[in-house]
């Protein structure tokens, strides 16, 4: 193919892969996995259904698989960070061993005894059929290191069964790529028929100790792009150009041996990738840039890939391969059982852990698929069939694991979600921390119909509210949730923390969020020190220096909104109303009656910020940010909700 071609060839691939990640958008809000939309459309875009990607423009784009399989490989090595994982050594390592163990045999086994009823395999010899069971089990044993992360942080989970999930899947995908690369090597040795002996385990033993110092010398490599003073940019090309180069350097030598020496040489590129970003991550000082950089161009490589691989699924193979696909599955659900009871049984883990471990580690995605498609390249005799057999068992696997693994960590108590608190009509706020400012604060609040209550754990803060019209100030005798329960409205919606200690701070906002539900929170603090644990729990944080700073620049650059939000405006007030008319669900804004001199500013929905155009849907419990006359405002906050 001519560069022209290839560029066309790209050019059209590119625009479906806009198209994919919107389809993964759509399919995120039915709570699927995002990667299940990219291989959707990649499926529909290929040459077996619209034909928008012919078969040979799958082959010419094998270079955008090869760089995205480097960036899979460096982004599951970044997250194997040692000091991460102390305490639980003894469980990862027992339950990391026990479930390769377990999945690797039985998968492998059941691979065997299915060979007839994959048809691939039937016309393969018995060394062939060997060669795909071994290359499969070590697939099936890989996990989602992202997914699993991804989860944790949804479930704001934390614990020894968490940290112990987390360790196995980390450790798991390091020790799945090293077992692929000495099972690749038997596999081709299997294939073209030679003997198993010393000079093979000789060979083996070099090409892993080779990959692994290679991925070394890629580590000073892509330290060098790390340290540089350059913009993000160049350094995610540059290091997306290094992965690249290993895996078509990895397929030349490949080729070169086979052709000029006895035997064939198989470093693998994947390994040596992990490799490189491990040594990154746990020995140099740019574990944070690596992270940093890697999650920048996440999306962007994740639609690319999945689409691809996508594109390159024949949907009869999959419809055909089904029964064979659940039976792996189902194979795959008992053996993760085994080795996490097992590991857990050899570990001394509580009971609980031992029963319900084996639901964390069911995802599969990036890494797994990655292996699927690099034995599609490297052994041409599996063919196509193999990695569509691969990719079911996977899709499957990804679609079925997240709600598992979150069932698992409720069970063990380890999520640390904000309560399920039903809002009602009256807006509540509470207000720890009594002084000056606070008293105001309350003062303006109740003007707005807001109930307010004034709390503070200094008990001679606490003074009769007079003819202010609050209720009593209430004394906090300790920052617990027995007190507080005490003390606020239990439907309260926004909560605000004054007091002298940010450590203070942070245990009332964790307890605010965790017990009450309280999600929509403001937090005044006195250093930056914990700013990120009070972000992670969506706390607005203001610090009084800062504040004032970025007040008078609204004051400079916006001086008229600047008036209505921070004046005295008695004629144009900034609400923020919540949607429960459910006669307002689904509607575009624009078909939305509002007066005239009302603006939306602003939607929030699900802790997501949303620019809003005339075409946006509204959806029940949206938060509209709205600007305008008072008596306007009123008007649409009795109309849309409170």
């Amino acid at each position: 193919m001519d560069l022209a071609l290839l560029a066309l060839s790209l050019v059209s691939f590119l625009f479906i892969a806009l198209a994919a990640h919107r389809i993964g958008q759509l399919v995120s809000y039915f709570q699927l996995p995002l990667i299940t939309g990219y291989l959707v459309a990649g499926i529909l875009a290929g040459p077996f259904f619209f034909h928008f990607v012919a078969s040979a423009d799958v082959a010419s784009l094998r270079f955008l698989d090869e760089t995205a399989l480097a960036f899979i490989a460096f982004a599951a090595g970044s997250e194997m960070a040692l000091d991460e994982l102390r305490g639980r050594f003894r469980s990862i390592g027992w339950n990391t061993l026990t479930q390769i163990v377990a999945v690797y045999l039985m998968t492998g086994a059941a691979i065997m005894l299915l060979a007839e009823q994959i048809p691939f395999m039937r016309d393969l010899s018995t060394a062939g059929k060997l060669a795909a069971a071994i290359l499969g089990g070590t697939i099936l044993a890989a996990r989602s290191p992202s997914s699993a992360i991804a989860i944790i942080n949804e479930m704001r989970a934390r614990g020894p069964f968490t940290k112990t999930i987390l360790g196995v899947t980390l450790v798991k995908d390091v020790l799945i790529v090293v077992l692929f690369a000495l099972s690749t090597s038997i596999a081709a040795t299997l294939l073209v028929g030679h003997a198993f002996d010393l000079g093979f385990i000789i060979l083996v033993t070099f090409e892993l100790l080779a990959s692994i110092g290679l991925g070394i010398m890629v580590a000073q490599l892509m330290g060098l792009v790390l340290r540089a003073h350059w913009g993000d940019e160049l350094k995610i090309a540059l290091l997306l150009l290094i992965g690249y180069i290993v895996f078509a350097a990895a397929a030349e030598l490949r080729d070169w041996s086979y052709e000029n020496l006895p035997v064939k040489l198989l470093f693998e590129p994947l390994l040596i990738c992990m490799v490189a970003s491990f040594w990154l991550t746990n020995r140099t000082p740019y574990r944070s840039e690596l992270r940093h950089l890697l999650h920048r161009v996440r999306t962007p490589v994740f639609v690319i890939f999945f689409t691809l691989i996508g594109s390159s699924l024949d949907i009869g193979i999959v419809l055909g391969l089904l029964p064979v696909t659940l039976a792996l599955f189902a194979t795959r659900l008992l053996a993760l059982f085994i080795g996490a009871y097992l590991g857990g049984s050899l570990a001394n883990d509580p009971p609980q852990f031992k029963r319900l471990a084996w639901m964390g580690y069911i995802t599969q995605a990036g890494v797994a698929l990655g292996l699927a498609k690099e034995v599609a390249i490297s052994f041409p005799e599996l063919g196509a069939g193999f990695t569509t057999l691969m990719a079911g068992v996977i899709v499957v696997s990804e679609l079925s694991g997240p709600p598992f693994f979150k069932f698992a960590i409720r069970l063990v108590g380890e999520s640390h979600l904000p309560k399920d608190i039903r809002d009602d009509e009256i807006l509540d706020v509470v207000i720890v921390g009594i002084e000056n400012q606070s008293r105001q604060l309350a003062e303006r609040l109740l003007e707005h119909g807001w109930r307010v209550k004034l709390l503070d754990i200094d008990k001679s803060h606490v003074s009769s509210a007079g003819d202010s019209g609050l209720r009593k100030e209430r004394w906090l005798p300790q920052i617990s949730a027995e007190s507080l329960a005490q003390a606020i409205e239990p439907k309260t919606e926004v909560a605000v923390t004054l007091l002298p200690n940010d450590e203070d701070s942070l245990k009332l906002c964790q307890i605010l969020y965790e017990d009450f539900g309280i999600t929509r929170q403001i937090a005044r603090l006195h250093d930056y020190m914990l700013v990120d644990d009070f972000r992670e729990l969506g706390v607005h944080v203001l610090h009084p220096e800062n504040a004032m700073v970025h007040l008078l620049d609204h004051f400079v650059r916006a001086p008229q909104l600047a008036t209505i939000v921070f004046e005295d405006d008695p004629e144009h007030d900034v609400i923020q109303v919540t949607i429960t008319d459910p006669s307002v669900d689904g509607l575009h804004l624009r078909e939305l009656i509002l007066p005239d001199d009302v603006l939306v500013m602003a939607i929030g929905r699900r802790g997501h910020s949303i620019v809003p155009h005339g075409y946006t849907n509204l959806h029940l419990e949206d938060e509209l940010t709205l600007i305008g006359p008072t008596d306007s405002l009123e008007e649409v906050a009795l109309k849309l909700g409170y």
